[in-house]
């Protein structure tokens, strides 16, 4: 009954088939339903966990079984943490859905939420950039959306991390946004298959997991597999500026994608046009993406941001996106944790030192980008510590070595060098302070990040520092990271 005093315009409200779609995010029933196993309880579950350390009140835990580790373990573990059920291989003393298998049964459930949204899905993936991208995409199509945007957390965008992400995905979701990574062939194609993605985005081809791959062409061959699982007409979205951009055209065409490019090439469907840097790091970018022209900012720091912004307004504007409230969303997207945040440090003596976080991952690529928005930092000093790259496997010493010239060129004042690895670059900028007139860069190695956070400690920080940190995540250097935005937080 409508309420006597209430707005004419409320009864008017619009209802839409969405309205009609649950707001939990899966029943007992309907977990039935996609995987075909049997509940013990009736229950609502407002999310999804694997990880028993992570599991929020609500949630739903899958008891995945893997080589080394069976899920079933930590139940009690989940359940004290607030879990309203599981999904199981056998009989529980707590709520349940008993399925043959887990892993199929997170599978099925992947597909079922696949189908059950009518979310335009977006896959996301690239030698580099492809968690922020990922994000960025987000923000850009949560705001337009209002909140209706859905996307991978973290880096969830292995065989377990993708179809985690889906089966998280709501029934009400309008937007899905899911990263896909690999480390060997083979790894793409089976992701791309379980998303079956409407977009599908190559951020940039570089020489990460060169070990495993062998070659460039490889490594591109591999990320132009997401393409296979594109529905029927889906969108590839494809760096134009990158090495081997026409074999991923035309592989994307083989698998029937209507191409668009972004990048600075003239030929380019979404194509960079001028980029002027704007206060406080990031850039005002103006961009053609044939019928309009497009000017908005970025908060992001960096040449490669630029060009990662094409690529974003390229996936918002084919999902059908607001590209007005996709400028919005990139001029107040922050840094992420190991992935460009910035901080400020209150110095112990007085003043203030920028610490940019980028410790979560690093390959030849991404430490020349990185490098390069450092050069363009405002900075009294500038401090790299810098971790090996990893995977690289018989290139890797000629990569590190190569680092030395844009080491210089940022106008590093002091490296501190993290790795067997790093010996390489050592060695190289060993060789430019013993040149004749050479200007070098001084520097220290260390094995760990234990003894950077020492040798950094014993170097000292001072006002106007900017203190880069970057290195494959196997390195550790978060912890450096940690150490120092907890000895000395500032607002950042």
């Amino acid at each position: 009954m409508n309420a006597p005093f209430a707005h004419p315009l409320l009864h008017a409200w619009p209802v839409t088939a969405r309205d009609a779609l649950p707001l939990a995010l899966w029943s007992a029933a309907e977990i039935e339903t996609a995987t075909g196993g049997i509940a013990s309880h009736d229950f609502q579950a407002s999310g999804v966990e694997m990880d028993s350390r992570d599991v929020k009140p609500g949630d739903l835990f899958i008891a995945l079984r893997g080589e080394a580790m069976d899920g079933h373990k930590f139940i009690s573990q989940a359940f004290e943490k607030g879990a309203v059920a599981a999904i199981t291989d056998r009989p529980v003393d707590f709520p349940h859905v008993l399925v043959a298998d887990t892993t199929a049964a997170l599978h099925a459930l992947a597909h079922s939420a696949r189908g059950r949204a009518q979310a335009v899905r977006i896959a996301v993936t690239g030698s580099v950039g492809k968690t922020g991208v990922k994000e960025a995409i987000f923000a850009c199509l949560d705001r337009a959306s209002r909140g209706a945007a859905h996307r991978s957390v973290r880096s969830y965008n292995n065989h377990v991390g993708v179809p985690l992400s889906l089966a998280r995905m709501p029934a009400r979701a309008t937007f899905g946004v899911f990263e896909m990574g690999m480390n060997h062939a083979g790894e793409i194609a089976p992701l791309a298959d379980h998303v079956r993605p409407h977009i599908a985005l190559i951020t940039t081809i570089a020489p990460a997991h060169i070990e495993n791959l062998g070659s460039i062409a490889a490594i591109a061959d591999e990320k132009a597999q997401i393409f296979t699982g594109l529905v029927p007409g889906g969108t590839a979205i494809i760096p134009a500026d990158a090495e081997h951009a026409d074999r991923l055209i035309s592989q994307a065409q083989a698998c029937g994608a209507h191409v668009i490019t972004f990048g600075r090439a003239a030929g380019a469907n979404v194509r960079l046009l001028d980029a002027i840097p704007a206060a406080g790091g990031g850039a005002l970018v103006t961009a053609d993406l044939g019928d309009i022209r497009l000017c908005y900012t970025i908060a992001e720091p960096g040449e490669h941001w630029i060009i990662n912004s094409l690529g974003v307004m390229a996936a918002v504007r084919a999902a059908g996106g607001d590209l007005a409230s996709a400028g919005l969303a990139l001029a107040e997207m922050g840094g992420l944790k190991g992935r460009g945040a910035r901080h400020m440090l209150s110095l112990p003596g007085g003043g203030e030192a920028l610490l940019i976080d980028e410790s979560y991952n690093a390959n030849p690529a991404s430490m020349r980008a990185t490098l390069k928005a450092l050069a363009a930092t405002t900075a009294t000093r500038r401090i790299a510590v810098l971790g090996s790259m990893k995977e690289l496997g018989d290139f890797g010493e000629a990569f590190h070595r190569q680092l030395a010239e844009p080491v210089a060129e940022a106008g590093v004042t002091h490296a501190i060098l993290v790795g067997p690895e790093m010996l390489s670059l050592a060695d190289e900028l060993g060789k430019a302070a013993a040149a004749p007139l050479g200007k070098g860069v001084t520097f220290t190695h260390c094995e760990t990040a234990s003894e950077a956070i020492a040798a950094l400690g014993q170097f000292g920080l001072a006002h106007g520092d900017a203190v880069l940190v970057k290195g494959s995540n196997s390195m550790g250097l978060s912890k450096l990271v940690t150490h120092l935005t907890d000895k000395a937080p500032a607002g950042g």
